[in-house]
């Protein structure tokens, strides 16, 4: 394997839950000495390729390599900048270890309202996280330590898979309906059983991510880092207000279900 990267395939440490606290994102020993750039000047049409990783150290090598091969790079370090920088990517590579959000709820963020392909780039190598990660929609795994030209296959690959796939409009622009429940998020309308609902542009984005993913429980910090950019806010019930209120537009607190000490997911009057 090329001395250059040897630091790219090495894993990064290990953040395991149980051992304290995680570090808020916004806290100065959560930010690295300096924010992942873009690197290099693609060519135009370039794909462009979003590497989520916490480590600067593993993230800086895996830009410039990625760039040294015509491709378009930025990187984000957080799992509330990839739920917003996936929407300007091609492609996403994805470390599951991340300061403010497991990367399992990143990757399950992306694919309720995105088809942009995901690869799993991480330390976590036993066959339950592999299942675990491709069941919350990655399309590939790859398990650090690695090989650069592995990835640049796997990424070909997966890029190959996608551009042959009849595409009738993007997930992000297609309506999602729920009982008598309809979102268009192209439009950015909701009507229930016809009727128009008057939301708000943060009520909107808040019922969206909920009603896009039936039957599954949204945790705060996804909802604070999709609909408010921000997984650590100090603003604790602002997603319980804006619940609340939601509640009341659409008729029944049946339709948005508390789930105690985790998130909230859509329900049905």
């Amino acid at each position: 394997m090329n001395r250059q990267y040897a630091d790219l395939v090495a894993p990064s440490p290990r953040r395991h839950r149980s051992h304290g606290p995680l570090v808020p994102a916004g806290h100065p020993a959560a930010r690295p000495a300096h924010p992942a750039p873009a690197y290099g000047a693609p060519r135009p049409g370039a794909l462009h390729v979003l590497v989520v990783e916490n480590d600067p150290r593993a993230a800086d090598p895996l830009l410039q390599g990625l760039a040294r091969h015509g491709y378009a790079t930025h990187g984000a370090t957080t799992g509330a900048q990839a739920l917003r920088g996936h929407r300007e990517a091609d492609l996403v590579l994805l470390d599951l270890d991340l300061p403010d959000l497991d990367g399992l709820e990143v990757c399950r963020g992306i694919r309720a309202v995105s088809d942009l392909p995901i690869i799993a780039v991480t330390a976590r190598g036993s066959e339950l996280d592999c299942v675990l990660c491709l069941q919350a929609g990655a399309d590939d795994y790859l398990v650090k330590p690695y090989g650069f030209r592995e990835l640049l296959a796997r990424m070909e690959a997966v890029l190959r898979r996608v551009r042959v796939r009849p595409v009738d409009e993007p997930v992000a622009g297609r309506v999602v309906t729920h009982g008598p429940l309809r979102i268009d998020p192209g439009a950015r309308t909701a009507m229930l059983d016809g009727r128009l609902l008057d939301l708000t542009r943060k009520e909107f984005d808040l019922l969206h991510l909920l009603a896009s993913q039936p039957g599954t429980v949204i945790p705060r910090r996804q909802i604070m880092a999709q609909v408010w950019d921000d997984a650590w806010s100090p603003r604790g019930r602002t997603v319980d207000t804006h619940v609340g209120t939601l509640r009341g537009k659409l008729g029944s607190s049946a339709w948005i279900v508390t789930v105690r000490g985790v998130g909230f997911r859509i329900g049905s009057p």
